[in-house]
């Protein structure tokens, strides 16, 4: 929100088929106004819009810092706010009855809209020797993760091993890596982004 308002509205439109129209009524980003859900007003000739938007953004703010599946922040929503139905009388327009109201209506649209969990994912880098490789394939494919590349270190009889290791897959990880390799293979983990987990929430087999 902090970028130059022709800029940001470029950015949009062309890098993500924003609407022209709904990048002119973009309220916020959330949460912490900078977070990587939108608010959007694309009602038409509602009366007191703007006099409800900083009630609007501050319930956004709050329901996409707190989400309503597990109450951790959400990410990748945007919200469309597409008709109202505001009272002519101010007094009932205020902040008592708006924040409680935007509010659940934002978790109601979150619920029947498919949300999905998200989890992260650590990119962890391996060096070992090339005699106890498949220890290292090994046990990474038994923590669900992914070998995404493998480089031998010329002049050495070692490679070394990238892959991307759910977070919650990593704890214990060394010392089973340690024990498929003989103490021979170092890892180094660090956060690399988030993945987005396939299973539907409300499937209660899941």
């Amino acid at each position: 929100m902090k970028e130059e308002s022709k800029d940001l509205q470029k950015h949009l439109v062309n890098d993500f088929n924003w609407d022209a129209n709904d990048v002119k009524k973009l309220w916020c980003f959330g949460p912490e106004e900078s977070g990587t859900n939108a608010l959007v007003d694309q009602t038409k000739a509602v009366q007191f819009m703007n006099e409800v938007k900083d009630h609007a953004a501050s319930s956004f703010q709050w329901v996409t810092r707190e989400g309503v599946m597990t109450g951790e922040g959400m990410r990748g929503i945007r919200f469309n706010i597409t008709d109202a139905n505001l009272i002519a009388d101010s007094i009932h327009r205020g902040g008592g009855q708006l924040l409680p109201a935007s509010r659940r209506l934002f978790y109601a649209s979150q619920l029947t809209a498919q949300p999905r969990f998200q989890e992260p994912v650590f990119l962890a880098e391996i060096q070992s020797p090339n005699d106890v490789l498949n220890g290292i394939y090994q046990c990474i494919a038994q923590r669900r993760g992914t070998v995404i590349g493998q480089e031998p270190i010329a002049g050495t009889p070692l490679s070394v091993i990238k892959a991307y290791l759910p977070v919650a897959e990593s704890f214990g990880f060394p010392q089973h890596l340690r024990s498929l390799t003989s103490g021979k293979a170092f890892p180094q983990c660090v956060f690399d982004h988030w993945a987005t987990i396939s299973a539907d929430p409300f499937d209660p087999t899941s």
